[in-house]
């Protein structure tokens, strides 16, 4: 890989994307980007009432991602040094599109496009995926107090709409190396042979080497 690399875990809410980033984070000794998430003062309320709380909790996520990508641009990328992150910038569409009013998700999405435009592409992209029974046993074994209105509906819905944005996003990105992890099979914060296969993987992408699937590990 040529480019400076910049890789990106995305998947649905207590998959592990954190978990996984800082892990190769360290193994790879990259910058780790993680997501605000437990600041955003809007989120305990919008587990609890969506349709009222959806706009500000989105517009909240946005704008606080595209400072970090900014700052991560000229104060990383910009000089050469890798960056591994625990989300994707595009994933606040899939949120938005979900739980957004027609004419909030109007709004919502014009000011996504002009604050991302030029905002720095990840190289690489890692997606995190599992049945919901694993979801749910994982959101409960971290337990943020916040997530635990989290209806079981939502996350099934999510799920599903992040396995829709992933095969849209490797037909219109086919230059950009997906590395699908199923978590149903897979544990690398339990199993250190899982952590190891998941960096060889990595690494393999970072030399170049071409992986046509591996989620069936």
């Amino acid at each position: 890989m040529a480019e400076v690399p910049f890789i990106a875990i995305e998947g649905p809410i207590g998959i592990g994307k954190t978990s996984l980033a800082k892990k190769l984070a360290i193994h790879f000794n990259y910058h780790l980007l993680k997501e605000i998430v437990e600041e955003n003062p809007f989120l305990g309320k919008f587990y609890d009432d969506i349709d009222a709380w959806s706009f500000q909790t989105e517009m909240f996520f946005l704008c606080n991602r595209f400072k970090q990508l900014e700052d991560i641009e000229t104060q990383y990328l910009r000089q050469s040094k890798p960056v591994i992150a625990d989300y994707h910038i595009s994933k606040n569409m899939i949120f938005a599109r979900r739980t957004l009013q027609a004419d909030k998700l109007e709004k919502y999405e014009k000011i996504y496009h002009i604050l991302t435009a030029d905002m720095p592409t990840p190289n690489m992209m890692i997606y995190l995926h599992a049945s919901l029974e694993t979801i749910l046993k994982r959101i409960a074994l971290r337990g943020r107090d916040i997530e635990q209105n989290i209806k079981p509906s939502y996350l099934a819905q999510l799920s599903q709409d992040y396995e829709e944005y992933m095969n849209t996003f490797e037909r219109l990105h086919p230059d950009i190396p997906v590395i699908r992890i199923n978590g149903d099979e897979m544990d690398f914060v339990k199993y250190q042979e899982d952590l190891k296969c998941i960096i060889e993987m990595v690494e393999d992408h970072l030399n170049g080497k071409k992986i046509n699937e591996v989620n069936t590990l």
